[in-house]
């Protein structure tokens, strides 16, 4: 029997490499995104592949639409049936100091390469299928610190409710929106820590609690056009 195929963008490390293992536990094949990482995109197939996944590795820059075209130029439309745009970058500056360049990269990253890739994959998804964007609880805040970041996934958020009315019904769109996971570059353990402590459940989230939200949203084939919020209470704080 032909296993599914799975799309996973910036799948080398952190919640990307969760989603593609968890994927590949479930029975697809991987085609794994990767930009500049490509020793832990090696190492990630190693681990899809002790599941038992064929694993297709795909390198290319999303901020580069050409790039964008030419990723999907190897996947078999017939088995093509989930996408997870997971790729991100999150500039720091405030808005008094952010560079263009900075503002920019969020954007075309964050926001715009998602809704090239569901353009593609919807040419693809002949017989139906799931795109699922990884968003973040910072769409609903306002991060002064992270400006074009925050901007991003706010517009992703409204791009997943435009894209499921519009590719409706045979193609679903939803996005996950998690809160506090895995502690970045740009924060301190401190600053984590306190971060965590706001919290009302007062922890992190595992990935297992992020990635089955992704299992969810397969399952569950009357969702569509709504962002899951795994976040621990941080949207209420």
């Amino acid at each position: 029997m032909t296993k599914p195929l799975a799309l996973v963008t910036g799948g080398a490390h952190r919640l990307g490499k969760a989603f593609a293992l968890t994927l590949a536990r479930m029975g697809y094949s991987i085609a794994l995104h990767y930009n500049t990482s490509e020793k832990a995109a090696q190492q990630t197939k190693v681990e899809l592949e002790a599941f038992g996944a064929q694993v297709h590795l795909l390198q290319a820059d999303l901020t580069q639409p050409d790039q964008i075209h030419s990723l999907f130029s190897d996947l078999r439309p017939s088995t093509f049936n989930l996408l997870v745009n997971s790729a991100s970058i999150m500039p720091v500056g405030n808005p008094r100091e952010l560079e263009l360049q900075d503002w920019d990269s969020a954007l075309d990253l964050n926001l715009r390469a998602p809704f090239l890739l569901a353009q593609q994959a919807a040419k693809r998804m002949t017989a139906g299928g799931l795109i699922v964007n990884i968003t973040d609880i910072g769409a609903q805040k306002s991060w002064s610190r992270y400006p074009s970041y925050s901007v991003s996934k706010a517009g992703l958020e409204s791009l997943t409710k435009l894209l499921a009315r519009a590719l409706a019904p045979t193609i679903r769109v939803n996005a996950i929106a998690p809160g506090l996971v895995l502690p970045s570059d740009v924060v301190t353990q401190e600053q984590w820590d306190k971060l965590v402590e706001k919290l009302p459940l007062k922890r992190a989230a595992t990935l297992d609690e992020i990635t089955f939200t992704l299992q969810f949203l397969i399952h569950n084939e009357y969702i569509t056009g709504q962002t899951i919020v795994v976040d621990g209470g941080y949207s209420l704080v």
